[in-house]
């Protein structure tokens, strides 16, 4: 890969996860600063996560029978900036909220499953650097919630609106940079087998591939609590802010670590391998958080997994499904994969985590642990090592 493709491929997810850098741990706290209670919290917060359910399929197919990638990228992310900006117009409605933050995640939630696609296409017979270009977003995740848990101990949250706006901006500024891949590539003609005879939904009947989306739907499903709450558990044990931020950083910190080696791991560990660590060590992590989250050192620990939990995990559920289906079907598999975990998935998490929350504050993560012991349980079972074979 040419230099000039890698940083403009990485520039994109910079801007992209500085975005989500600011929206994950602030927008509760945001939304608790203007008065809502824990369950609506997490009713917005599923809204907005729970778009993934229906957008990324909408986009993955137009996106592939067009092949029109970078134009719908951009036009997502314009009509993202857009949708966001109708916030500034918001009269107290919970219901307008809904809708704006409904809108504005229908289009933003176009954006980073065709860049997935876009991305490996230009990776080509490469799929393992895919974690070099990543660990830029992950770099701008940490500059995020770094810099913004440090500036909202000193000004007030009613900024975070005009803040998220702004990088909404350039992102869609940055998706001018990349162009369209070279689809007409031997890459391509190499990765026609078997199952292009197959149609996309054959594939998904096959049961050990809806055993394999079953388990990224748990594993994102338990993470749902974490997204949507983590911020407010460690305000309720009186973290400052700027401690918040650091928290939410180290554990980008080890998911860039980890997303760097990536490439060296994979081949050494295998897809099976890395998906059952990355199983186990997210289903410890839930249950220190469920059960000691006044220990700072604990909580460090914590935020440590998250190489695994996240990077290592995301990184082999990616790979799979690139070798599970064929090129043409690369927008349809990595939108169906983003809807049903980050979708569906972090949707039921928020939402379940917010009635869990209404009990106890631990309870959403110790459900979690559980929720986590079962995907375990599913790719031990079900899932052996001929079945991530290319």
């Amino acid at each position: 890969m040419q230099a000039g493709i890698y940083w403009r491929l990485s520039g994109f997810y910079f801007f992209y996860f500085i975005v989500l850098g600011t929206m994950v741990p602030y927008l509760p706290l945001y939304l608790k600063s203007l008065g809502l209670d824990a369950w609506h919290i997490g009713l917005l917060t599923s809204v907005m996560v729970g778009s993934k359910i229906i957008a990324p399929n909408i986009w993955g197919w137009l996106a592939d029978h067009t092949g029109k990638r970078m134009a719908i990228i951009r036009a997502g992310c314009l009509m993202a900036v857009l949708c966001f900006s109708l916030i500034f117009w918001w009269n107290g409605s919970i219901a307008l909220l809904a809708l704006i933050i409904f809108l504005y995640s229908f289009f933003w939630n176009a954006v980073l499953a065709q860049f997935e696609a876009v991305t490996l296409v230009y990776l080509g017979s490469k799929p393992e650097r895919y974690s070099r270009i990543r660990l830029w977003g992950s770099i701008g995740f940490i500059l995020a919630v770094s810099l913004f848990g440090w500036l909202f101990d000193y000004v007030a949250l009613s900024t975070f609106p005009a803040l998220v706006a702004g990088g909404l901006l350039t992102i869609f500024i940055s998706s001018w940079i990349v162009g369209d891949p070279p689809y007409a590539s031997e890459y391509m003609l190499h990765r026609v087998d078997q199952q292009n005879s197959h149609s996309f939904l054959q594939l998904l009947k096959q049961p050990q591939i809806a055993i394999f989306f079953i388990v990224c739907f748990l594993m994102v499903l338990s993470h749902g609590p974490y997204y949507t709450f983590f911020s407010l558990l460690m305000e309720q044990y009186h973290y400052k802010h700027t401690a918040i931020g650091l928290l939410w950083s180290l554990g980008v910190v080890a998911e860039v670590i980890l997303f760097w080696y990536m490439h060296r791991l994979l081949p050494h560990w295998g897809l099976r391998s890395l998906l059952l660590v990355s199983l186990i060590a997210t289903t410890i992590r839930w249950l220190l958080l469920a059960w000691f989250p006044q220990f700072l050192s604990v909580m460090l620990f914590s935020q440590c997994l998250h190489a695994f939990s996240f990077a290592g995990f995301h990184a082999g559920a990616i790979e799979t499904v690139r070798r599970l289906f064929s090129v043409q079907q690369s927008g349809k598999a990595q939108a169906f994969y983003s809807a049903v975990g980050y979708g569906a998935g972090n949707a039921l998490g928020a939402l379940a985590g917010g009635a869990l929350w209404q009990i106890s504050s631990s309870l959403p993560f110790f459900c979690s642990a559980l929720v986590c012991a079962l995907a375990v349980f599913l790719v031990w079972r079900y899932l052996p090592v001929r079945f991530f074979s290319d």
